[in-house]
């Protein structure tokens, strides 16, 4: 798992394709009282093991932040 704290923008070279997935999402609170959001992803379909986590991302206070701020932006 990773926690994600600073989200920079980068331009990708190629657009390429992606299947879908099964997508959760909880809010954690530390000891210290800070909230994170943790999004789960798990294996689509076409995978051996369907339904198993794939990955997990922790986006940290000032990452969900920088989200909010990208949506604005972009328009998402």
């Amino acid at each position: 798992m990773a926690i994600v704290k600073n989200i920079a923008h980068q331009v990708l070279e190629r657009d390429s394709k992606h299947t879908e997935a099964e997508c959760t999402f909880d809010v954690i609170t530390d000891a210290k009282g800070y909230k994170y959001l943790q999004l789960d992803t798990y294996g689509s379909s076409s995978r051996q093991i369907r339904g198993k986590k794939s990955q997990s991302l922790r986006l940290a206070p000032e990452a969900v932040q920088q989200l909010k701020a990208i949506f604005l932006k972009y328009g998402l």
